[in-house]
C-alpha cells in the first residue's frame, strides 16, 4: 500500500462553509440589541466575529491545508509547550484576564484570547504524534522479544508501562493547568477525545475501560470539591428545585427550543435573546437557533455534524499513516463530543458546561482552532491508500 495524493474531501469542506454561514446568520440576529447595549453598534459582535474569527481561521486553517504532515508532527511537541507556556500566562498580573471567578484568558492589549482554545488542537495533534511513534516502537518491541522466546513481564507485555502509564502522565500535567483556571468543561472534552484517540490506536481494550472509569472518578471528585458544580449537577439531575436560580438557564432555553415549534419564528425573530436567555450568543446559542429555525433548523444542524463526523472518520480510514489516522480520529470527536455537548445541555440531555457550540457559537479563539482543524483534516484527506 502506498499514499496517493488526489483531491481533498469537497464534502467536509462544504459541510464546514454551510456550519459557519449558520453561525453568522444566527450571531447576526442574536447579538444585535447586545452590540448596541454595550457598543453603540448593532454590528459591532458580528464584524468583531468576522475580524477575529472567521479571517485568521480561514488563515490559519489554509496554512495547515498545505502545510507537509511530517512538519505537523515534528513541531508538534514545540507547538504544546507554547501553548502550555500562554496556558501559565492567565495567572499573571495584568495580562491574564479573569471573568466570572475563572482565569481563562490572556490581554495583549490589543487582542485577547482563551488559550484553552488552542490547547485542544494543540494537544490532539502532540497526541497524535505521541501516540504513533510510541505504539510503533513498543510493536516492533514485542515483535522481537516474542521472536526471541525471552520473558517478559506482564506490564511490558500489555504495553502498561509504554504506554498508559506515560499516557494518564501527560493528561494528568495538562488536567492540571486546567483545573487550576478551572476550567473543568474543557478538561472534559480533552480526556474523552484522548481517549477515543487511545482506544483507535487499537490499544488493549482493557487499556480503554480502565481510562473510562479513571475518568469517571476523576469528575466525580472534581464536583464533589466545588460546591458550585456539585450544586449545578444536583439541579441537573432534580429540574425544578431552583428555578430562578441554577435551573434558570435550561429553563429558558427549553422555552425558547419550544416555542419555534416545527419551522420557527424567523431568522431575527426570536424573542428569548432579548434579556430572557443567558449567554444567548454562546453557551445558549442552540437554543436560540431552535426558537428561530424550529425542529427543522436543529435537525439540519445536527445533520451537518454527523456528516462532519461520518467524512472525519472516513478520512482517518483512508490513510495509512498511524499518524495521520490518529489525527483525524482526534480532530473529529474534539469537534463534534464539543458540538453534542453544547447542544446536549440546549436540549436538557446533559448540564450546563460553559462549552461553545463549533462554528457557530460567538468567540474567536474557538473558532480559530476549530478552522484550523478543519484544515488539518482536508490535508489528510488529500492522501489515501493505494494497492
Amino acid at each position: 500500500m502506498r499514499a496517493k495524493s488526489h483531491h481533498f474531501d469537497y464534502v467536509l469542506l462544504i459541510v464546514s462553509a454551510f456550519l459557519i454561514i449558520i453561525g453568522i446568520s444566527v450571531l447576526a440576529g442574536t447579538s444585535a440589541s447586545i452590540s448596541q447595549k454595550n457598543f453603540g453598534s448593532t454590528t459591532y459582535i458580528l464584524i468583531h466575529q468576522i475580524k477575529f474569527g472567521i479571517l485568521p481561521g480561514i488563515l490559519f486553517g489554509g496554512l495547515c491545508f498545505f502545510l507537509p504532515l511530517r512538519i505537523l508532527k515534528k513541531w508538534s511537541p514545540i507547538a504544546l509547550m507554547v501553548i502550555l507556556l500562554m496556558m501559565g500566562m492567565v495567572f499573571l498580573p495584568k495580562i491574564g484576564l479573569s471573568l466570572g471567578g475563572a482565569s481563562r484568558w490572556v490581554n495583549l492589549g490589543l487582542i485577547s484570547f482563551q488559550p484553552s482554545e488552542f490547547l485542544k488542537i494543540g494537544f490532539v495533534i502532540y497526541l497524535a504524534a505521541w501516540i504513533s511513534n510510541r505504539e510503533f516502537k513498543s510493536s516492533s518491541f514485542s515483535k522481537a522479544k516474542f521472536t526471541l522466546r525471552t520473558s517478559v513481564s506482564f506490564f511490558e507485555r500489555t504495553g502498561i508501562v509504554r504506554l498508559l502509564i506515560p499516557f494518564l502522565i501527560i493528561i494528568g500535567l495538562v488536567g492540571l493547568l486546567l483545573i487550576f483556571q478551572p476550567d473543568i468543561s474543557t478538561l472534559g472534552v480533552i480526556i474523552l477525545t484522548a481517549i477515543l484517540m487511545y482506544f483507535a490506536a487499537n490499544t488493549r481494550l482493557s487499556h480503554t475501560i480502565f481510562l473510562i472509569l479513571a475518568g469517571i472518578v476523576a469528575l466525580i471528585g472534581l464536583i464533589t470539591i466545588s460546591s458550585y458544580r456539585f450544586n449545578r449537577l444536583l439541579t441537573f439531575l432534580k429540574m425544578g428545585m431552583d428555578p430562578m436560580g441554577m435551573d434558570y438557564q435550561i429553563n429558558q432555553a427549553l422555552i425558547a427550543i419550544g416555542s419555534g415549534g416545527i419551522w420557527g419564528r424567523g431568522l431575527g425573530m426570536g424573542i428569548q435573546k432579548f434579556g430572557f436567555l443567558p449567554q444567548p450568543t454562546s453557551d445558549s446559542i442552540f437554543a436560540v437557533l431552535g426558537e428561530e429555525t424550529g425542529f427543522v433548523g436543529g435537525l439540519i444542524l445536527v445533520s451537518l455534524f454527523l456528516i462532519f463526523a461520518w467524512q472525519g472518520f472516513r478520512i482517518s480510514r483512508k490513510v495509512s499513516s498511524k499518524f495521520s489516522q490518529l489525527l483525524a480520529v482526534g480532530i473529529t470527536s474534539w469537534i463534534v463530543v464539543q458540538a453534542f455537548v453544547n447542544m446536549g445541555a440546549s436540549i436538557g440531555l446533559l448540564p450546563f458546561t460553559g462549552i461553545p457550540l463549533p462554528f457557530i457559537s460567538y468567540g474567536g479563539s474557538h473558532l480559530i482552532a476549530e478552522l484550523i482543524g478543519v484544515g488539518i483534516l482536508l490535508n489528510i484527506s488529500r492522501y489515501s491508500n493505494k494497492s
